[in-house]
């Protein structure tokens, strides 16, 4: 009973810190939430939850405002995610919906992202090694010119001209075009281009020097990894609100903002779509960066994670509405990478 009094009170203050930016006090607690008990008892509450480390007094005469220990015992002890209302689940689908192509989703994305929460949002592009291809179209353009075009799972699609040797009629086209397919299609980059290899290696194989023509050109598409470390960011204006409060990490978070690899390690690793993780201040990888926190998620078809979208910013935040946008948001993007 104690203990889930002392959390009721850690959540109020919690609430009201992120919403007001100034210390909490016990008499403020007590007249706007409600929590049906005295302010001494609250003063109590809040005594027992200081020496615990969960929250802190700025200084001298003030209220109490939580501590990275108190963030972190408030997400990990929410019961639900606050609910995205109608109009915002809405307003994401509307925006996404009208991507068309892979760089417009991740660019969408960014933009929604950060507008829901305020936030600097950050997503990263579908990694290209763990992808699958979907499909292979070769495309006559000229009797010893194709178009080959890739399409994989992530929906990334690559497009390499093609110089034949020698010509290759619409028959003879149609056939390659299958054997290609049979080889790489379903398969993880990987495999496709081993079996694409030993594809043009097969002396059995018919137009083989042609063959081997359009498997170098697909091979060196699916071996471009250009894509992987590379990452979106939106809101970075968003940082500007925080003033003097933020003063201390918006320096150092602007200049990771710049390196994308810095951010590729904020993020952490890419988790199924249907897990949020948060890391608060000091648990993040660089401590230069420890008055911030990370909310991410993996994305990606078929509840593959293939890459990782999520917000940075002070560890004075709304974590539920914050959690709530960034799992949407990642779900909207697989669903349409699904569909893809």
């Amino acid at each position: 009973m104690q203990e889930e009094r002392r959390l009721a009170v850690l959540r109020a203050i919690v609430e009201d810190y992120v919403a007001t930016e100034e210390p909490v006090g016990s008499k403020a607690l007590v007249e706007r939430h409600g929590l049906g008990v005295s302010s001494a008892t609250v003063r109590n509450d809040m005594a027992a939850l200081e020496d615990e480390g969960y929250i802190t007094q700025p200084h001298t005469s003030a209220g109490r405002v939580p501590t990275d220990k108190g963030y972190r015992l408030f997400v990990d002890r929410l019961t639900t995610v606050k609910p995205m209302s109608a109009a915002e689940k809405r307003a994401i689908s509307t925006f996404l919906d009208g991507a068309v192509d892979l760089d417009d989703v991740v660019q969408r994305s960014v933009r929604v992202l950060s507008q829901l929460t305020r936030q600097v949002a950050v997503v990263q592009y579908p990694t290209l090694s763990r992808s699958t291809v979907r499909h292979v179209e070769l495309v006559a353009l000229a009797p010893e010119r194709l178009l080959v075009v890739l399409i994989l799972s992530t929906g990334r699609v690559e497009q390499r001209l093609v110089e034949l040797p020698a010509t290759l009629d619409d028959e003879a086209l149609a056939a390659l075009r299958t054997r290609v397919n049979r080889a790489a299609t379903g398969a993880v980059i990987h495999d496709a281009a081993t079996a694409l290899r030993g594809l043009a290696d097969d002396p059995d194989t018919p137009d083989r020097e042609i063959t081997r023509s359009v498997v170098e050109a697909l091979v060196e598409a699916m071996v471009d990894h250009r894509s992987d470390e590379r990452v979106a960011v939106g809101g970075a204006a968003n940082l500007a609100r925080y003033g003097d409060s933020f003063d201390s990490a918006v320096r150092p978070l602007l200049e990771a903002l710049e390196e994308h690899v810095v951010l590729l390690k904020l993020l952490g690793e890419a988790t199924d779509g249907g897990t949020v993780t948060v890391r608060i201040g000091a648990e993040g990888p660089y401590e230069q960066l420890a008055s911030t926190s990370v909310v991410a998620t993996g994305y990606g078809p078929r509840d593959e994670a293939f890459a990782t979208l999520g917000i940075v910013g002070p560890t004075r935040m709304d974590y539920p509405g914050t959690m709530a946008a960034v799992r949407a948001v990642a779900r909207y993007v697989s669903r349409i990478l699904d569909e893809g």
